[in-house]
């Protein structure tokens, strides 16, 4: 169905997923976005199978924070980024490509970055404090979907969300 500028995909309530860079390994970092001026998702723990730790970069300024879910800040913050935010920003390379995700943080890629340590060592950065609820809590939106029985029949909640295999 096309119209005669070739736009009626703009009238669709569904738009073509970006595949991922690369595969990803979804146990360590299941959630990575960049949304809201910020690379930011939920990083798994490598001690304790319960705990994760919500860790954010802000594009530009490159203030960083890590925490625990529940606000506790983490331990490896010792006046640089810690294990969890590299962990973050390498697999922000992997779903988003470098490329991507050095023009979102505003950070002069260059040659010989290859992940998102590199990029990591390239910025000025600063540690500022920022609450993990609004990240923890859309980690945990999608979580819910998840769990949904298969179904055909659309959400009301979902109408915007990309779809795969939608037509351009």
């Amino acid at each position: 169905m096309t119209d005669a500028d070739g736009n009626a995909w703009r009238r669709r309530s569904v738009l073509a997923v970006v595949p991922p860079a690369r595969a990803r390994k979804l146990a360590k970092v299941p959630f990575v976005e960049l949304a809201d001026g910020r690379l930011q998702g939920v990083v798994s723990s490598g001690s304790d199978i319960e705990r994760v730790y919500v860790s954010s970069l802000v594009a530009g300024t490159h203030a960083y924070h890590c925490s625990t879910n529940n606000n506790r800040p983490c331990g490896g913050l010792r006046g640089a980024p810690c294990k969890h935010l590299e962990a973050l920003a390498d697999e922000a390379v992997l779903q988003y490509g470098v490329d991507r995700v050095a023009r979102y943080l505003r950070v002069d890629a260059g040659d010989g970055v290859g992940s998102g340590t590199d990029l990591l060592a390239r910025m000025d950065t600063r540690h500022e404090p920022t609450p993990a609820a609004v990240v923890f809590s859309r980690f945990l939106r999608h979580l819910a979907y998840l769990e949904l029985p298969d179904s055909t029949t659309a959400l009301p909640e979902l109408h915007w969300f990309p779809a795969t295999g939608a037509v351009r």
